[in-house]
């Protein structure tokens, strides 16, 4: 008896396990996106500050990049189909707890262990897929697939936030990952799969926890520096902690036989232009994301839905770029195109300064369309640079590495917007509450408050009413300078990038040079005359 699957049947199996990883992973890139409009909405909930809105997206960010790396060895391991399931059920259980949190603190534990089974999901989905199409042409298709969730989440994210805290409150914005992360396991459980192979791996535990208490305690210290004091005991203690973690992470990594981060692998100028341009180029990105929500809503009244609607104009820009520059970087030299990325970032960052309060939107939207092109077209040529630069034994850690970096410039780029817009306002507060008719206890409120955020809402309804339109008017002044130094700074920081890629690129091309004049001249065979060849030759 014939016991093999019929191909249309093995197509549509397969076909089904793809949609139910696709939908599992859409999920999870939401989440990068959506929690960032319902951000004054939490503030006002949980009655937080600046600082715990940071930690409400660095939370999730720090455990979902910094362990993504170790979730692809152990799903080496143990099996990248169970891994999966069991971090889909863990990210939906996390998403419950994350709705039903009644404190900053159970929201913040939550979104520390979301984040870590969402950094399962995405190199395991990855490898499953790669499993299920062993066909060149149609694993292409099924990465496409795959990649495209990524750009769908990111602009739907925003739109699809703002409309779920407008109707039913931020909770909304977790508890929507919760019939899709049940019906998917239980459909990815009831369906038939091939067992895959295993490889025993081991998993570097070590360089694993000294690269998270690096990047944590780090982002520690940038977060709560400003509010605890940069000299205070613990913020000094923060950095040293941080710096010992890093030395001690570089040292193990460079002795490890199976190192979860290759670092011989930046002796390639182009896997270090990558990882840079990723950083770099990146920070502003998620700075945005994180000041203009609060900026709209708390500044400019706008709703959740208005706000996700102007986000459009960045993340369908990433969205058609990214598909689109996927086919423009095979074309183009990435040493032209991605300083001139960063350029492009830097410029949309600059025209992001000019804007004040009450501007029309349309006088600063071409600037968040010129970020998502720069943001795309820097992200694909990094990328494809890399992959033609190694060899392929190396293209997963390479890509690792690239994909790591531009996590970790999220927890940065948070960090950042945090702290400079608290230093921004600290500094320019007092010529502010010079200009308001209050009283010594009331400019006290004022000024904490405005150190928090909180520019508008209910800080508006706890001022006399002659005095609330300057009041709304000094507060969204002042948020907006900050903002506009950190857009500032963010600028700098990618033309930075941009001349450092260009360096790099540069003497990638030289040792490339370097090494074809020393290759020697193929020996020719003894009897072998050049036709050309005579005595005065």
């Amino acid at each position: 008896m014939n016991s093999a699957v019929h191909p249309a049947l093995a197509s549509r199996r397969r076909g089904l396990h793809l949609l139910l990883i696709t939908l599992g992973l859409f999920v999870v890139y939401l989440d990068g996106t959506i929690v960032n409009v319902a951000l004054p909405d939490i503030q006002s909930s949980l009655g937080t500050g600046l600082r715990g809105l940071q930690w409400v997206v660095d939370a999730y960010v720090l455990a979902f990049g910094c362990l993504q790396m170790a979730a692809g060895t152990v799903g080496d391991s143990v099996g990248h189909r169970p891994l999966f399931l069991t971090g889909l059920i863990g990210f939906t259980a996390c998403s419950a707890v994350c709705a039903l949190s009644g404190s900053i603190e159970w929201l913040l534990a939550g979104r520390a262990v979301q984040g870590a089974f969402g950094a399962i999901l995405i190199p395991v989905s990855l490898a499953m897929i790669r499993g299920m199409y062993p066909e060149p042409a149609e694993r292409a298709k099924a990465i496409g697939i795959w990649a495209s969730v990524g750009g769908l989440a990111l602009a739907a994210g925003p739109v699809l936030g703002g409309w779920l805290v407008e109707a039913y409150g931020w909770e909304s914005i977790f508890w929507i990952n919760v019939p899709v992360g049940i019906v998917v396991a239980a459909l990815l459980l009831a369906a038939k799969a091939p067992a895959a192979p295993r490889q025993a791996r081991k998993l570097d535990a070590p360089g694993q926890i000294g690269f998270l208490a690096f990047i944590g305690l780090l982002a520690f210290a940038l977060i709560e520096g400003h509010s605890r004091g940069w000299g205070s005991p613990e913020i000094a203690g923060s950095f040293a902690a941080s710096g010992v973690a890093l030395v001690a992470f570089l040292v193990w990594e460079l002795r490890a036989k199976q190192p979860m981060f290759p670092l011989r692998l930046f002796r390639n100028p182009v896997v270090t232009a990558a990882a840079i341009v990723n950083f770099l180029g990146f920070l502003g990105l998620y700075a945005i994301l994180f000041q203009l929500t609060m900026f709209w809503q708390s500044a400019e009244g706008l709703s959740p839905v208005e706000t996700g609607v102007r986000f459009l104009s960045l993340t369908a820009s990433i969205m058609v770029f990214s598909f689109l520059g996927s086919s423009w970087s095979a074309k183009l030299a990435p040493r032209l195109v991605i300083p001139a990325s960063l350029v492009a970032i830097a410029a949309a960052l600059a025209g992001l300064t000019l804007p004040d309060p009450g501007d029309s939107y349309l006088s600063y939207a071409w600037a968040l369309v010129l970020l998502g092109f720069g943001i795309s077209m820097a992200g694909t040529s990094a990328t494809n640079a890399v992959m033609g630069a190694v060899t392929p034994e190396r293209a997963g850690a390479a890509s690792g590495i690239v994909s790591t970096t531009r996590q970790v410039s999220a927890i940065f780029g948070v960090a950042l917007a945090g702290t400079v817009l608290s230093s921004q306002i600290e500094g320019a507060a007092p010529g502010a509450l010079a200009k308001l008719p209050l009283a010594g206890e009331a400019k006290e409120r004022l000024l904490e408050a405005w150190r928090s955020g909180a520019i508008g809402g209910e800080l508006l309804n706890s001022v006399p009413g002659d005095v609330r339109e300057l009041v709304a008017r000094e507060g969204a002044r002042l948020f907006a300078e900050g903002m506009h130094a950190t857009m500032a700074l963010s600028a700098a920081l990618s033309v930075l990038g941009a001349a450092a890629s260009l360096l790099l690129f540069r003497l990638s091309a030289g040792r490339k040079a370097g090494a074809s004049a020393r290759e020697p001249e193929e020996p020719r065979p003894p009897s072998a005359v050049p036709s050309d060849s005579s005595p005065g030759a």
